[in-house]
């Protein structure tokens, strides 16, 4: 039986990293993201990333740490408004973006987990989304081609997952995580629970063992708030 638990997202990483990967990274902003796993990433000092994620995180936090190193190559993402140094690196031309609406980031993520090499959609049709690509009418309507995203490493974040892999994900920590888990040569997994094969009931198992090669059991998780919305006290 293959061991698929690491010590620490250092070792789980230490023979996958190369420069110039494309690497899926799971979140939403703060929500859900590996954190320790791109903390390894920083530390390994790998270059000319790719990486493919909704956003890029805040100044200091989540992947802004491997902006702030200068690791990152070029972000695919459909919103960074939240991030100064990715601004300021952009304009400078120092990094290169491809934007997409963000429906279709996620479907162009799944497709390439169920090998679909590329799909139709009308979101973008008619503006700078599409240029550049095949265009298509079908039924009366435009659509534009987009290829579905594989990539060479999926780092995701599980609320609670099994040594053999099979994951539980809490609430909207959810978001990118399980489609990216399914849409690479290698995913790496860091958990916030670990427990043996049964312990998890079948029908809550959102992503199956099959898609997980290494696991990583977190001593310690710090949920940051990314933009915290408070009332004002009463009087």
């Amino acid at each position: 039986m293959v061991n698929k638990v690491y010590p620490d997202a250092k070792a789980a990483l230490a023979d996958v990293l190369k420069d110039g990967m494309l690497i899926h990274s799971g979140g939403f902003g703060l929500c859900g993201v590996a954190t320790a796993l791109i903390e390894a990433i920083r530390e390994s000092g790998v270059r000319n990333l790719t990486i493919v994620s909704n956003n890029a995180g805040i100044d200091g936090a989540g992947l802004g740490i491997l902006l702030d190193s200068r690791q990152v190559k070029k972000m695919i993402s459909s919103y960074v408004g939240e991030n100064q140094t990715f601004m300021n690196q952009y304009l400078a031309g120092e990094l290169e973006i491809e934007f997409n609406p963000q429906g279709t980031l996620a479907e162009r993520i799944r497709a390439g987990g169920a090998g679909i090499p590329a799909f139709f959609t009308a979101t973008g049709y008619g503006t700078k989304i599409a240029e550049g690509k095949e265009t298509r009418e079908f039924n009366g309507r435009h659509y534009v081609m987009e290829q579905g995203l594989f990539a060479d490493l999926a780092i995701v974040h599980a609320y609670k997952g099994d040594t053999e892999g099979n994951l539980v994900y809490r609430k909207t920590a959810r978001n990118f995580n399980p489609i990216m888990a399914t849409a690479a040569k290698i995913t790496v997994v860091e958990v916030e629970h670990l427990v043996s094969p049964g312990e998890i009931d079948g029908d809550h198992i959102i992503t199956p063992g099959v898609f997980v090669q290494r696991i990583v059991k977190l001593d310690h998780v710090d949920k940051r708030i990314e933009k915290r919305t408070v009332r004002e006290r009463a009087a």
